[in-house]
């Protein structure tokens, strides 16, 4: 293969601003980052070393192999919300025993780890992650159950009962869920680390084993409270669902472990016992680092994202050797396409060179054929600002040919992962294989944006109709009001079309440096190979 060579001029002085400004994100993701990493703070982190347990992520660090890398999904979900940054749920992917396992762990500092909107939408994400990537499911459990305080509702009852029956579907999902895991031989295991309460106690009680921590955990539908309630019995906390009683009486626990350690351990022991086997082909484990260095990747992007790159530099700096065999390269130009191999594992990349036009689209959906065909999986590298749009594209067919692109991404059936560099509007999102398409697992870049189109054509597009609806209804229109309600649009979208937006709403797996881009997309081949990989000849019908 061709080994790509780079143009760029690190010396210049737009790159090193586009360093600069992205060091500066960079910082003040870290510190998010530090922020979640506290969860509900000192006091409550002191309060739980005092009743004798570990932070969430201390017990997540016990339980992975010695130095192996833990990839975390969705760890800024909640910011700028009614909810802790974080959500109080720590979701992601970690290596036990030399097997690959989705973790979900409660944190029990940020409201007694109770579920609310955001970490519901992560836990659901990483059962998802398990089922399609065929991941052992690992659960930390120590829950209050739902959430009712927050959401915005404050005193409304209306509110609370809203964010009540909205926990209730998103429990019985939850319950479903852990079951289908087990239906399809995904092995699910839970530690329970404290107490487990309504709908917190069906995640031991739906899952295939249970490690019970003694004179710790407790898991009951309904606690003490509400049994005298109910039923007027006055009951203790241990012997309505104590470890003891669980693993002695009841049965729902299988092991009683002396404390979290010895917990850990034995979790760490059931997974050793799994006997379990990846189903995809192993990588080819000799192969060469880029020869480009990946620190530039850090001076590519723009805040301006108005500003062009070519995404060849992006490739050159992620892939095994910088070696780049490309498809087609003089044809439809504003789409490389092309093969290559990251950590030993092969790949199709399909990267953005500009706006997507019916040679590219026609480019594309060939080359995504060709992948299915050699079971290779695919690489979306997004700057895209959309479909072209005109009178003399459309006869020429670019609603037909991009058409068939996006039915090329729906029907492919290899692994897909994105990665949104910069822009990643409307429709081009689609047929990069955004969210909405099955794509296994999608990051973003600190720069990037992604809405249903940028923030100024939007508000452009606001004042046209408004203008137009006057026209039509013979009444004049207002020019200032028009200009106040364009500013305020293009605010409005641009604050919701930034990565960090999107990402704390649980629409993407997580923001990650660029210079971790390598490391992230090989983890999630590593995960996407424990399931087999198998390409599709079988496409949807394309208008010719």
């Amino acid at each position: 293969m061709p080994v790509l060579e780079s143009t760029i001029d690190a010396r210049a002085k737009e790159f090193r601003q586009n360093t600069s400004d992205m060091l500066e994100m960079l910082g003040e993701l870290q510190e998010l980052n530090n922020q979640v990493a506290r969860g509900g703070g000192e006091e409550a982190l002191a309060r739980l070393a005092s009743r004798g347990k570990m932070p969430i992520r201390e017990r997540i660090g016990y339980v992975l192999d010695r130095d192996s890398p833990f990839l975390e999904i969705s760890p800024l979900a909640a910011w700028r919300s009614a909810y802790d940054v974080g959500s109080g749920f720590v979701v992601g992917i970690g290596v036990i025993e030399g097997v690959e396992c989705v973790i979900l762990g409660h944190d029990p500092s940020v409201r007694a780890g109770a579920f609310n909107p955001f970490n519901a939408k992560k836990l659901m994400r990483g059962l998802e992650i398990a089922r399609e990537n065929r991941l052992p499911y690992v659960q930390f459990v120590e829950s209050a159950g739902g959430d009712l305080r927050g959401g915005g509702g404050g005193g409304d009852p209306e509110a609370a009962i809203r964010r009540e029956l909205g926990h209730f579907a998103e429990s019985g999902r939850l319950f479903y869920e852990i079951t289908e895991l087990s239906k399809m031989r995904i092995p699910t295991i839970s530690v329970v680390f404290g107490t487990s309460t309504a709908g917190g106690a069906y995640q031991p009680g739906m899952s295939d084993y249970n490690i019970f921590i003694k004179n710790q955990s407790k898991v009951f539908l309904g606690g003490p409270p509400l049994v005298k309630m109910a039923t007027g019995e006055d009951a203790d906390e241990e012997s309505l669902g104590g470890a003891d009683m669980h693993t002695q009486i009841s049965g729902l626990g299988d092991y009683l472990a002396q404390d979290e350690h010895d917990g850990i351990r034995m979790c760490r022991e059931v997974v050793a016992h799994l006997n379990w086997r990846k189903l995809g082909p192993e990588p080819n484990t000799v192969f060469e680092e880029p020869t480009q260095n990946p620190e530039d990747l850090l001076g590519l992007v723009s805040k301006d994202l108005r500003t062009p790159f070519d995404m060849r530099e992006v490739i050159m700096r992620i892939v095994d050797a910088s070696y780049f065999e490309e498809f087609k390269p003089l044809y439809g130009p504003t789409l490389v396409c092309g093969w290559a191999s990251v950590h030993g594992y092969p790949v199709g990349i399909l990267g953005n060179n500009g706006t997507l036009f019916s040679e590219s689209s026609e480019k594309a959906a060939q080359f995504i054929q060709l992948c299915n065909q050699i079971d290779v999986p695919l690489v979306f590298l997004h700057n895209i600002t959309g479909y072209i749009v005109g009178t003399d594209f459309e006869q020429g067919g670019i609603t037909k040919n991009g058409s068939k692109m996006i039915n090329a991404v729906s029907n492919s059936t290899v692994p897909h992962i994105s990665i949104i560099t910069a822009a990643s509007y409307g429709a081009g999102n689609y047929g990069m294989s955004g969210r909405a398409f099955g794509t296994r697992f999608t990051y973003i870049w600190p720069f990037a944006k992604i809405a249903v189109m940028g923030p100024k054509q939007m508000a452009g597009v606001m004042s046209i109709v408004g203008r137009k609806a006057a026209e039509r209804r013979g009444i004049e229109f207002d020019e200032e009001a028009d200009t106040t309600r364009a500013a305020q649009a293009e605010h409005w979208a641009e604050e919701r079309s930034k990565g960090l937006f999107a990402t704390s709403r649980v629409s993407d797996d997580g923001m990650i440096d660029p210079r971790d881009t390598r490391v992230v997309i090989a983890m999630s081949l590593s995960a996407c190979f424990n399931n087999k990989v198998e390409g599709t000849k079988e496409f949807g019908t394309w208008r010719m």
